[in-house]
């Protein structure tokens, strides 16, 4: 698999479909819109291509906090449907690894959602800790 950062919106679109089947609420407008602002927040988005067709895909940003120190932060990390399993998913995590040690980064976070227990087994594999709850306060 050959990993690129998305830097056109053409390489986004086309990396779009796969991270859409992460996050269903997106649609092609308000991914748009939320790519804009979040790349002026320092947001990544790593496409990995196999024969030059996107197969998955990880958005990532570079933070500090008092209990980490400089890490990267995972936002989406996904592999299409039809090519889950192969390898590809665990390649472009380490392929983060790789990047946020180049950043300096100490460590690499990430949430998952309480359902996913394929993904909890898959990050505990690759020497993931749970270490924490993440809480959210919906303000709408």
């Amino acid at each position: 698999m050959e990993i690129k950062h998305a830097t056109t919106p053409e390489e986004r679109q086309k990396a779009f479909p796969i991270l859409q089947e992460l996050r269903s609420h997106l649609t092609a407008d308000s991914f748009d819109d939320l790519y804009a602002e979040m790349a002026e927040e320092g947001y990544r988005l790593f496409v990995g291509y196999e024969k030059d067709k996107p197969v998955a895909v990880a958005g990532v940003t570079i933070s500090t906090n008092f209990y980490l120190g400089r890490h990267a932060y995972v936002y989406d990390l996904v592999t299409t449907e039809s090519r889950r399993s192969k390898g590809y998913g665990e390649e472009l995590l380490l392929f983060v690894h790789e990047w946020a040690e180049q950043q300096e980064c100490d460590a690499v976070e990430l949430e998952s959602g309480l359902w996913r227990d394929d993904a909890h087994r898959f990050y505990e594999r690759l020497g993931y800790e749970k270490y924490c709850y993440s809480f959210k306060y919906d303000l709408n």
